[in-house]
């Protein structure tokens, strides 16, 4: 029924009400005339009597209709009033909202300036550190009793620098290996930057409940087997792999392995980056052989997808070769550094910091197999590369770490005084360009004089790789 339709029966009503109003005002004065008549008419006065029930039967009811409609309209501005107060409440979540957006980026910002200042705290700190280093004059009984079998230290030290090389790289950039070849969709985006945020400031507690919720949400909106589910598994693998919990990420990698074949096609980049990502977790166990052959299978795939001569395949080589290298398969690791090699500085130029990095890898190779005379030729190649790049070409004023280090050998033997080395320190710099690279050359190096009892060279070396040490802590 109708707004309208209500009016007009309510209208009708109150007519009626007068209607019956007047006939009861009648009634009542012929019950008077009758009652106060000389000729008493019973039957007349009982018909009087029961039209005026029927008149006020008639009235109350009437009442009740106008009563009612008044209720309904009452009614009726109650809920005009809810609505409205729904419709405040729907703005106000809105701008609630918005205001939430606002301060969780604010609070991401704060989070940043803090990181920062502690940064600053951090090389200010070094700062007063280095200034008391410079003050202290070096002691050469300390220096002997400090001296230990080179041997012993090159080595072991040059596996875990292998180890620690190999990709991918530190939780900064989980995004480029779980993601690559994928891209990120937008309702998944400000949640992955969460993880990647949190898990590369170590605050794994947080990142680990994000990644699982997101995981959650996902398989209930896409179901399981979806490519969004794979990339937030191979994140959750990484910050996994971080904690050292490798069979947690062992087990999440292949579970997204299996995805990202079955979705996005066995010979996909996304494939090859999980691929990688495993064949790198069972390295960290020390499972080479079940490594190998997922890091050859990646191999293929970025060869066929991005071409034989690309950077990524360079880099999938420097994986393969150092598992490899880890099974004594020293032919096969020779021949994919320099394959890596050729194809860095053919397309990134021999300035890249990947060529001296490839460079040092295959001189800890040739370590490995006794070959000590090609390693220190590519440790000198590597130093040389450095010098030049932050002082330019070679001559007899401007000589690398190296030349300088074999000189206060050759002075020495010949019992000449040696400069002090606070002249010709500033080198140290240079080492920033291509850190750790540079500063794991200077120590394998120096190592290496050691083992063939050049330590004055030796000393040199270390004393610039520690320098360059604290100089990248800046």
């Amino acid at each position: 029924m109708t707004q309208m339709a209500q009016e007009e029966i309510v209208s009708n009503t109150k007519t009626v009400m007068q209607g019956l109003e007047a006939l009861r005002v009648e009634h009542m004065t012929l019950m008077n005339n009758l009652s106060e008549g000389s000729k008493n008419d019973p039957d007349k006065m009982e018909i009087v009597k029961r039209n005026m029930e029927n008149i006020e039967l008639g009235l109350s009811e009437a009442q009740v209709i106008v009563m009612l409609f008044a209720h309904l309209q009452n009614i009726e501005a109650e809920k005009q009033k809810l609505r409205t107060q729904v419709k405040r409440l729907c703005q106000e979540n809105v701008w609630l909202r918005d205001e939430l957006a606002i301060t969780q980026q604010k609070l991401q910002a704060s989070e940043q300036s803090v990181a920062q200042l502690e940064e600053e705290k951090k090389h200010l700190e070094f700062m007063a550190s280095v200034k008391k280093y410079d003050e202290i004059q070096e002691n050469e009984d300390n220096l002997e009793k400090s001296r230990t079998d080179p041997v012993v230290e090159l080595f072991p030290e040059d596996e875990t620098e292998e180890r620690n090389n190999m990709s991918p790289t530190p939780p900064n950039q989980f995004a480029n290996h779980a993601n690559a070849g994928y891209e990120i969709p937008a309702r998944l985006r400000t949640l992955h930057n969460l993880v990647i945020q949190y898990a590369s400031q170590g605050r794994y507690e947080v990142a680990v409940p994000l990644c699982k919720q997101a995981l959650e949400d996902l398989e209930k909106t896409s179901g399981h087997d979806h490519p969004d589910v794979a990339t937030m598994l191979n994140i959750l693998a990484l910050v996994y792999r971080d904690q050292n919990k490798y069979k947690e990420a062992a087990n999440l990698l292949n579970d997204a392995l299996t995805i990202r074949e079955k979705t996005l096609g066995e010979n996909h980049p996304a494939v090859a980056a999980t691929l990688n990502n495993l064949a790198v977790l069972y390295g960290k166990r020390g499972k080479y052989k079940d490594a190998e052959p997922l890091c050859k299978r990646a191999l293929e795939i970025r060869e066929n997808v991005l071409g034989k001569s690309h950077p990524d395949v360079a880099k999938q080589l420097n994986n393969l070769a150092l598992l490899c290298q880890n099974q004594a398969k020293y032919e096969e690791v020779e021949m994919y550094y320099k394959r890596a090699l050729e194809i860095y500085e053919m397309k990134l130029g021999g300035d890249d910091p990947n060529v001296a990095k490839t460079l040092n890898n295959l001189a800890s190779c040739y370590l490995k197999q006794g070959k000590y005379k090609e390693a220190e030729m590519l440790y000198k190649e590597v130093l040389t590369r450095a010098h030049e790049r932050e002082f330019g070409a070679i001559n007899g004023e401007n000589k690398p770490i190296w030349q300088v280090a074999e000189e206060r050998e050759e002075n020495k033997l010949k019992n000449r005084e040696n400069t002090p080395y606070g002249e010709y320190g500033g080198w140290h710099k240079a080492a920033k360009v291509d850190s750790p690279t540079v500063t794991t050359t200077l120590k394998n190096l120096g190592a290496l004089y050691r083992r063939q009892g050049k330590y004055e060279a030796a000393d040199t070396l270390e004393d610039c790789a520690l320098r360059s040490k604290k100089e990248v802590r800046k």
